[in-house]
């Protein structure tokens, strides 16, 4: 069953949420015991029910990328060389073309324009975001409007959006720099993803996928390229559990040597997208872990996680548990929970304030009339158990 929350929906959803109000007293969640470093400005740690959203900083990254970022603070380097060196260790292992390290999937939008923009005419860099006698339009299906095109026209372009194939070979030109395709909107709108492709190819213009959320499966990582993406963005503190502030280009090798001036320490266009020596680091041990991870044990265990959560509220009566993998971005398995509002006399707003607002904090995804979405994914040790219990308290309360 395919779930309509996107990517860009956790983080609209999210972002609007309240903040975490006045504590109930009840005991903490082990897990968010001795969390100092936040509550001492007066931050709450939550139980993560969302997923990998920006906004709830994204994931929690393992003890071998924390150590990695560790040993890399003790020494300086060149960062270019880094980048570099970096970005050929990741293509090896990915096993695509090349890879470079960006500032987040945010910034590697940004940096694959501006290489489709310069190609190999580094003098270019600097004139940017002034595209006079540059290809200066980017071309994106109406249904891939992402909330994203910002980070396109930083460089200096137009956006063009298209409905049908007719109006996108029709749109090609000598000012068209980039194809933008968005990889959860696959199979929205009249273009298809192969119909996509081959005009890019045989046009001659450069296919940018924006898949920032969209690992695992693992094989995705390289299976965009394959298929003949000329770029590809990931995000580096998502579903890989490196550092927030991260993501990944793949893709073409000479557009990655155009986008590698692109962003800090370079100056020009880029230059606020600083992505750091131990950011880079810890990048490359996310991938190598994601890259050696069991992901069938790891699914095995979210499964458990909802299959345990399922079991306490199945003694709540009228309230429906079901599980639920997304067909693209954060696909992993939900827990989906439904009632009737008006037999329980609780909305989905109230169950959702009720968690935010309990102790500890629970933070979880309204969809709908009588409707929570919650992923277990983020969740660590045994606080699905803590939710599921206060999910029974509010809808046995109710």
């Amino acid at each position: 069953m395919r779930s309509h929350t996107t990517r860009r929906k956790f983080i609209g959803t999210a972002a609007a949420l309240p903040a975490v109000g006045a504590a109930a007293r009840m005991k903490p969640e082990p897990t968010l015991a001795g969390a100092e470093v936040y509550t001492r400005f007066g931050v709450r740690p939550f139980i993560n029910g969302v997923g990998t959203v920006t906004v709830y900083g994204g994931s929690l990254m393992p003890p071998e990328v924390v150590r990695a970022m560790d040993e890399a603070s003790r020494y300086f380097v060149m960062v270019p060389e880094l980048q570099r060196k970096a970005g050929e260790h990741l293509a090896k292992l990915i096993g695509v073309p090349a890879a470079m390290v960006t500032a987040g999937a945010a910034s590697s939008i940004t940096v694959a324009t501006t290489a489709c923009v310069i190609r190999n005419d580094r003098s270019k860099l600097p004139m940017l975001p002034d595209t006079t006698g540059l290809p200066n339009e980017v071309i994106q299906p109406k249904a891939h409007r992402s909330g994203y095109e910002a980070q396109i026209r930083l460089v200096g372009v137009k956006v063009i959006e298209v409905e049908t194939v007719e109006e996108l070979e029709g749109a090609i030109g000598p000012r068209t720099a980039m194809l933008f395709y968005m990889n959860r909107a696959d199979g929205d709108g009249r273009i298809s993803r192969q119909d996509f492709l081959r005009i890019g190819k045989e046009r001659n213009v450069p296919t940018f996928n924006d898949a920032a959320a969209d690992v695992p499966p693992v094989s995705r990582l390289s299976s965009i390229v394959k298929e003949g993406f000329d770029l590809v963005a990931f995000s580096g503190g998502k579903g890989m559990r490196g550092p927030q502030s991260t993501g990944l280009l793949l893709g073409r090798k000479d557009l990655i040597e155009a986008a590698m001036p692109a962003i800090s320490p370079a100056g020009g266009i880029g230059r606020g997208m600083k992505v750091g020596k131990e950011e880079i680091v810890g990048l490359v041990a996310a991938v190598e872990r994601f890259l050696r991870l069991d992901h069938q044990a790891e699914w095995r265990m979210f499964e458990n996680r909802i299959a345990d959560i399922i079991h306490v509220l199945s003694s709540v009566p009228g309230v429906k548990a079901v599980q639920e993998v997304p067909k693209i971005a954060n696909e992993i398995p939900h827990l989906a929970v439904s009632w009737d509002e008006s037999e329980r006399k609780l909305t989905a707003q109230q169950a959702l304030e009720q968690l935010r607002d309990g102790e500890p904090p629970i933070a979880v995804l309204p969809r709908g009339k009588g409707q929570l979405l919650i992923s277990v994914w983020m969740m660590q040790a045994n606080e699905h158990k803590t939710v599921a219990r206060r999910l029974r308290e509010i809808f046995t309360a109710a």
